[in-house]
């Protein structure tokens, strides 16, 4: 009897041989299946990073051990991103650089030492993927031996580590970009981290709403799944951060008064500071009004608490708000968000940036079209087809009609500053030979700069939603190096509002042309809004300017030939919010006026100026262009780099155009 009691005792042990269970890898099977009746870990994720966590000096600006303490307000977060927590879905909208994307690291981490599973992280695309991959989780892995055990180097033979996949036991990592379906459907995944979410695409691949073909990688795993969404908030109506966090509890980091001790979220409107001394930035407690000095801020982050303010609509999501007025002693300051709140006023656009960044709110786009009255009694004198000196380049955009094309020609300075510089209606319409010549003429015709030199135009945007096979045809006929056909699509797409080209079958001669024409894609709206934004700035008075004021960036000059009907049609949209039939706002340009041809020819002789680069040209660009053109340096503001159009060219005949009847 003895025997068997051995031979049992012995198989209980963990270095039991394969011979004594009854074939070859036996022992490593039961040991595997013995990990995997294993519970999730009651170890939380903030709990992990305080003890696990290093942080590497190319990837923090404060290497070390990682300190939850640093950051109070994110322990909740990170701990309800815990296989104990019964929370499915966390929505975080919040400021830039409040330490969330940290939070997220640990979470991964996390995942592939204590609990293993699938795991898909999305970046907006997949370039930025690959980005994060090198700076962000290599050294994750790197900083810390515990997950250099679990995820063998990538000149392993059979390590499953590349790029965008970190396999380890249990587990496997997939990093994709939104804008990949494939990546978005590759796997199953029990937890999905959704980065920046507001910057992805509206469809990946033309699948669909790439959050919602990620989500649905996790829904075998019911209640055990996890998914973390996170972003700067962009535009209200458009944004997805704001409109999850609406759905949610709406969570605010409440923080005690040093003085009172009364409970209350940081408002952007209690920070004050004497007008063009930010250094005085000091808050106002709500209750008490006495002021909270910047140093009371630790003090208060460690004793805050997240509390939800609305009920939820599905009660596995909560979701948290998070400002940067919360940013820790050393961070962001309340003196630099002063500075930075008087720096933004004036400019749409720096306010914009500013609400969205520093207050991690959605910013409400100015829809409302200016007021045509108002526009034409700031009209300025020069001739048609003259050039006024600060205009250093040109663009046309060319709207296809039944029986015309109107074409309007506008120069660009340093900052997008913008001159009408010819309007001119083509008639006869596409399908009359004659009236595509006059096009193609056009390419040839010079403009006369205020210098005295001869400018042509650098590109032409054309578009292409009416009589497309005729525009392909004749685009590819004169050639893409001056002409770009485009295609508008409804949608804010602030980070490249053009995308292409792509290529595209074209129609010449009655014979089928494979990959024949380049066509890009303009998100119409977000031109529109910036042209009604521009049109609305303030600018010098007329005694500021003769003392040699210059306008602000993007200021658009009208000339005293455009009549009533140009300004009308100019402001013939306007922005409204619309509802969905699920309840989601969203917003949508409806036209006021039937006729809205000048907004199109502007929306697509900007998108014209982007194609070329203009948006992103360094100062040396500008410099060579003002001194080809003999103009004076101005001040401006510095772009990107692209290559610059040659301006200047030899003079050629002018041709017949038809200009319109409510041209002066």
């Amino acid at each position: 009897m003895s025997a068997p009691s051995s031979t049992a005792s012995r198989r209980s042990d963990p270095g039991l041989d394969d011979d004594l269970v009854g074939f070859d890898g036996s022992a490593a099977l039961i040991r595997a299946w013995s990990r995997g009746l294993r519970p999730d870990p009651d170890l939380t994720v903030s709990s992990w990073a305080d003890r696990h966590r290093k942080l590497a000096s190319r990837a923090s600006a404060e290497p070390g051990q990682y300190r939850t303490a640093r950051t109070p307000y994110m322990r909740e977060i990170m701990d309800r991103l815990s296989p104990g927590d019964p929370t499915q879905r966390i929505v975080f909208m919040k400021a830039a650089q409040v330490g969330a994307t940290e939070a997220g690291n640990n979470w991964i981490g996390f995942v592939i030492h204590q609990a293993p599973g699938p795991m898909l992280a999305v970046q907006p695309t997949v370039e930025l993927a690959k980005r994060n991959s090198r700076q962000r989780i290599d050294p994750l892995i790197h900083e810390s031996p515990d997950l250099r055990e679990r995820v063998k180097p990538a000149r392993s033979r059979d390590a499953g580590n590349t790029m965008l996949s970190k396999e380890f036991a249990g587990g496997i990592l997939i990093m994709t970009g939104a804008n990949s379906a494939v990546g978005l459907r590759s796997t199953p995944a029990r937890y999905i981290f959704l980065d920046e979410v507001d910057a992805y695409p509206a469809s990946a691949d033309e699948e669909g709403d790439p959050v919602t073909l990620a989500e649905a990688r996790s829904l075998t795993f019911a209640h055990r799944r996890k998914v973390f969404l996170v972003s700067t908030p962009t535009i209200r109506g458009l944004s997805r951060i704001e409109r999850e966090f609406e759905a949610s509890d709406q969570r605010r980091f409440h923080v005690p008064c040093p003085h009172c001790g009364a409970m209350q979220w940081l408002k952007f409107e209690r920070l004050r500071w004497e007008k063009g001394r930010p250094e005085t930035a000091e808050y106002l407690c709500e209750d008490c009004e006495r002021s909270i000095a910047e140093h009371h801020k630790t003090r208060m982050l460690e004793r805050g608490e997240w509390r939800a303010t609305a009920t939820a609509a599905d009660p596995a999501t909560v979701g948290y708000h998070l400002s940067a007025l919360y940013s820790p002693v050393g961070w962001l300051s309340w003196q630099r968000i002063a500075r930075a709140h008087e720096a933004a006023r004036g400019s749409d656009e720096a306010m914009r940036a500013f609400r969205n960044t520093i207050l991690g709110e959605a910013w409400m786009e100015t829809g409302e079209a200016p007021d045509w009255q108002r526009l034409a009694d700031r009209r300025e004198a020069w001739s048609p087809g003259t050039v006024p000196e600060r205009g250093l380049f040109l663009t046309a955009g060319a709207d296809v009609q039944k029986d015309r094309i109107e074409v309007d020609v506008w120069a660009w300075g340093r900052g997008l500053e913008s001159w009408l510089v010819d309007h001119l209606v083509l008639e006869g319409g596409p399908g009359d030979p004659a009236c595509w010549q006059q096009l193609t003429d056009l390419l040839g015709r010079t403009w006369t700069h205020a210098s005295g030199r001869t400018m042509t135009l650098a590109r032409l945007a054309i578009d292409t939603g009416y009589e497309t096979s005729a525009v392909y045809a004749w685009s590819r006929q004169v050639g893409f190096a001056q002409v770009a056909p485009v295609k508008g699509v409804e949608g804010f797409t602030r980070t490249s509002p053009v995308t292409g080209p792509t290529y595209v079958d074209a129609t010449v001669a009655g014979k089928r042309l494979r990959r024949g024409a380049r066509l890009w894609t303009v998100a119409t709206s977000t031109f529109k809004a910036e042209t009604y934004r521009f049109l609305r700035q303030d600018r010098p008075t007329k005694e500021e300017m003769a003392a040699s004021a210059l306008c602000p960036p993007g200021t658009i000059h009208l000339p005293d030939w455009a009549d009533g009907e140009w300004l009308k049609q100019l402001t013939a949209e306007q922005l409204v919010t619309v509802r969905t039939k699920r309840g989601f706002a969203r917003l949508e340009w409806q036209k006021l006026r039937e006729r809205n041809e000048a907004l199109d020819t502007r929306v697509y002789a900007r998108a014209a100026a982007w194609i070329l680069g203009a948006d992103r040209w360094p100062e040396a660009r500008w410099a060579d262009l003002e001194a080809q053109l003999g103009v004076a340096k101005s001040d401006g503001p510095e772009a990107g780099a692209a290559t610059a159009p040659s301006v200047t060219t030899r003079p050629m005949p002018r041709r017949r155009t038809v200009r319109s009847s409510y041209m002066r």
